[in-house]
């Protein structure tokens, strides 16, 4: 999973939303019903995500859509052994990281 934001402090529920090819009703169902999810909110009542907000939006995204959980098996893994899955995730997307930046250098060869 290669997700394309800027780096920046803060990000708009709408550039969340298209970085990971979905609606923008997945991303506030989602805050809903995970807690370590929290956006900030401006005056106008609009979310604003940080980056904590945005990994562990990409942790809930790699357990439901890519490994095939269940909203409820999310949860309880998240809940069981927060920091084995987080260290599990963390290993995860850097060896993509490798797998995407080595293909790169092939290609340019």
């Amino acid at each position: 999973m290669n997700i394309e934001l800027p780096e920046k402090r803060y990000y708009k529920i709408g550039e969340v939303a298209k970085a990971f090819n979905v609606n923008t009703s997945l991303v506030r169902f989602w805050e809903k019903e995970f807690d370590i999810i929290k956006p900030k909110k401006n005056p106008k009542g609009n979310r604003l995500f940080t980056q904590e907000d945005i990994k562990n939006f990409k942790l809930i995204f790699n357990l439901v859509k890519e490994r095939g959980f269940t909203l409820d098996g999310a949860k309880q893994k998240l809940k069981e052994n927060p920091e084995s899955t987080i260290h599990t995730f963390e290993i995860i997307s850097r060896l993509e990281a490798v797998k995407a930046e080595l293909i790169k250098i092939k290609n340019q060869l």
